[in-house]
Parts: structure tokens; sequence; C-alpha cells
């Protein structure tokens, strides 16, 4: 019964999302005039409901989406205006004009923004971890055989410039990194009080999708995730924890503590490390990994150290703002990434992948939980805007490609683009999910 929790959790995060993505429909729909028939949660068979007025509020079978049926939304559903005898319900979707109906499909992906703008606003309130950053980013250790070594990188090379990026922290250097799979990434390090003008060529890592180097540097190696049932949960390793020395050696980078499990040949492996101001010693066995390069594991995931921010409102939201701005370009860097092959595909998370990770942001907390409401709910308004036919951006583009037309496009001509885009979406759920069981035998 383990898929229990992701299961329920994915259907609290996407709902909430879903719920305020369908609020956006329905109130501009209700403020435009347009008769709102159905406003349903999930698809399918109607389970339950009630009706308020003429809009029937339901729960459908399939608790995964829902949608807003407004009258004459769906093309051919109403006689055209030009039909002889025959004239449009003033309250239905096509009677009104294209501005309006414009208003109504965007209002959805628009309250998807405004709620994570609100979240996040929020969290900076209460409490926002941010990364503390490294501002002399020297490489510790680079891994045999890796692109980095191949490029001539050496520990204690100090990176000044990455792709034009000067003075760049380790969070510049890892973006960059990750999107340039299979490219040149020109690189100048500081060896010795001279600059050296190098390029390395990350190669694409085969079950993340993205770019690795092979390099690391000196940074606090904090634990951000621990895998259940694995050597690290049985020692009691916890999220948060700061990892110090493993082995009686200090810890200057996560490759540092990845070594020390490989060269353990599944021997126990002595770790320090630091949990609310406390100083902690405990012993981890590693286990067996399928994974060639990295053939024993104890189930780790790392992040860097973070410090507590918390700020009052108008500086809470600027800081909202600039962050969500931040998430969405990066949204669209890793599309277009993607298309030029800098990225795999198989970066993208579907269904399983978000239910997984919001069953362990409940396990870490309400704030974990929010911030990754935040993050989805930017991403499903920015997926529902692109232009593909049968999402909110296809729909504004067709009202968009009517402006300028001054007419209407045919109601069958309406009928093929969105039986082609139902196709294509089918096709990227599919893909996604394909990804995402791909991703779960991996780990194995």
């Amino acid at each position: 019964m383990a898929w229990l929790g992701p299961v329920f959790w994915v259907v609290i995060l996407l709902g909430v999302m879903i719920l305020v993505h369908e609020l956006g429909h329905f109130w501009a729909a209700r403020a435009c005039g347009v008769k709102v028939e159905t406003f349903s949660i999930g698809f399918g068979p109607r389970l339950f409901g009630i009706r308020r007025g003429e809009t029937d509020f339901r729960v459908s079978a399939i608790l995964f989406g829902g949608y807003v049926r407004m009258l004459g939304e769906m093309p051919g559903e109403i006689p055209s205006p030009s039909s002889q005898g025959q004239v449009l319900d003033p309250r239905s979707l096509q009677a009104k004009p294209r501005w309006q109906r414009f208003i109504v499909v965007a209002a959805g992906p628009f309250m998807n923004i405004v709620l994570a703008v609100a979240i996040v606003t929020g969290l900076y309130m209460y409490a926002f971890p941010k990364q503390v950053q490294t501002t002399s980013p020297v490489i510790t250790a680079v891994a045999p055989d890796s692109p980095a070594a191949k490029a001539g990188i050496q520990p204690g090379d100090r990176i000044v410039q990455i792709d034009g990026k000067k003075n760049p922290t380790w969070d510049d250097i890892f973006m960059k990194e990750a999107f340039s799979a299979n490219h040149p990434l020109p690189v100048v390090v500081n060896r010795h009080g001279r600059d050296l003008h190098l390029t390395v060529i990350p190669r694409m890592d085969p079950k993340e999708g993205i770019g690795s180097a092979g390099w690391s540097g000196e940074q606090d190696v904090q634990i951000s995730e621990v895998n259940p049932n694995s050597p690290a949960a049985a020692a009691g390793l916890k999220p948060g924890d700061l990892l110090m020395d493993v082995n009686g050696k200090p810890i200057v980078s996560a490759v540092t503590v990845q070594q020390a499990i490989i060269h353990s040949n599944g021997r126990p492996v002595e770790l320090t490390l630091m949990r609310n101001g406390k100083v902690e010693t405990t012993w981890v066995t590693p286990q067996r990994n399928n994974d060639k390069d990295l053939p024993w594991r104890i189930g780790i995931a790392f992040k860097l150290r973070t410090e507590i921010i918390k700020l009052p409102l108008p500086q809470a939201f600027i800081e909202s703002l600039r962050f969500n701005l931040d998430n969405a370009t990066m949204i669209f860097k890793v599309l277009g990434s993607i298309i030029e092959q800098r990225v795999s595909p198989k970066a993208m998370a579907g269904p399983i992948g978000i239910a997984q990770m919001s069953n362990q942001a409940a396990q870490e907390g309400a704030w974990t939980f929010l911030f990754l409401m935040a993050i989805v709910s930017l991403n499903l308004a920015i997926f529902n805007l692109l232009p593909i036919p049968i999402l909110d951006g296809g729909t504004l583009l067709m009202l968009i490609v009517e402006m300028l037309l001054h007419r209407e496009v045919s109601a069958q001509a309406k009928e093929a683009i969105l039986k082609l885009g139902f196709v294509f979406l089918v096709m990227i759920v599919v893909f996604v999910i394909y990804n995402d069981i791909s991703r779960i035998l991996a780990q194995g």
C-alpha cells in the first residue's frame, strides 16, 4: 500500500491548482455574462455535486484534472451566426466579443500564476530558506575520465567565468552545466594566479537527462532527501542534517561522501553530522547499486546550505515576483534546451514523478509542500499557455488568428485542430509517464 501516500498527496496538490485554475475561467465567464453549465473537479461520470442556479458543481470519477463547461464553448455545438434563420444564444461563449473570450480563456493560467506568487509571498513572510552562495567557486574534486578531467580542469582551480558569466556562483555553474549536454561550454579558471581558457563538453546524464561535467567544489553538504527503507533511513539520517566528516576526513563536497561510499565496498561508513546545533556520529552500511558509476549507495540526496529569511509584505511580494519570474525563465530555458538537444526530454516529470515529489514534500513538512505547489502551479500555467490545440494557449492563438483575419475560423477546421491537439497531448502524457516509470526502474 506504499502507493497510497503519493496518490493522496498528488490529488491534494493538483486538486488545489486545478480548482484555482477552473475558478479563474468560471469567474471570468460569469463576469462576461457567459452561461456556465458545469464546474467539475475531475473528468468522466458524475459522482456527486450540487446545482446552484444554472451551474452543476460536481465531482467526477477521474480525479485528475477538471473543467468548466460553458455554453457554446465547443466548435459546432451551436449554430454559426451565418446559419440562415438561426442566431447565437447571447449568453454563449461564441456570442461574446473576441476580447472577452480571450479574457475568459486566459483567466485560468492567470489564476495559477496568482497562486504561485501568493504562496511564495506568504513563505517569504513566514520563513524562506535561501541558499548560502559560495562567492569563490573553487574546484575541490574532479571525477576521473569526466568531461572536466578531459578539458584539463584540476582540483584547486577557481572558476572565474563560464559561458560568458563572470564571477559565477555554484548555482550559475550548475545551470550552465545542466543546459549544455554534448555542447562546448567555455570556462575560464584561475590556476596559481593565471587565467586559463578551457572548453568543457558536459555529457548527458542518462538518468536525469541533463548535462554533467564531473566536477565539484567546496560547499556545505546538507541532506535534502532520505529514501525510505534505505541504509541512510535505517541509520537515522534526516533531511536537513549537515554532514561534516566521513571516516574521520573532512567533507568538502558531495563527491567526498560519494567516493567514501564507493570505496567502502559495502563496509560500514562513519559519518559525523550536525543536527539542531549538536554534533552526532552514526554508522551507515552501503548497499549494492545497479549503477556501474555508483556501485554502492546509502540513499540520500544533497543540497546547498540555506539561511532563513523573513520579510515584510511589500518586500516579500517583490521577492516573490522576482522568484517566479526567474522560475518562468528557467522553464522556457529548459524547453528551449530540449529542442536544441542540450537537455534530454527525460528531464520532464509526469504525473508519477509529481506524485513522488508531492509525497516526499509532504513528509518534509507544510513549507516544502506549499513550495512545491507554487512551483508546479507556475509550471501548469506556462504549460497551459503553450500554443498547443486543446490547451488554453492553443485557444488563445486561434483567437489571435481570428482577430487578424477579422472572421471566424470554420467549425470544421477548429474540430480538426482540436483532434490533432488531443492526439499530440496524449502522446506527451504517454511519454512523460514512460519517463517516470523508466526513472523508477533505474533507481531500482
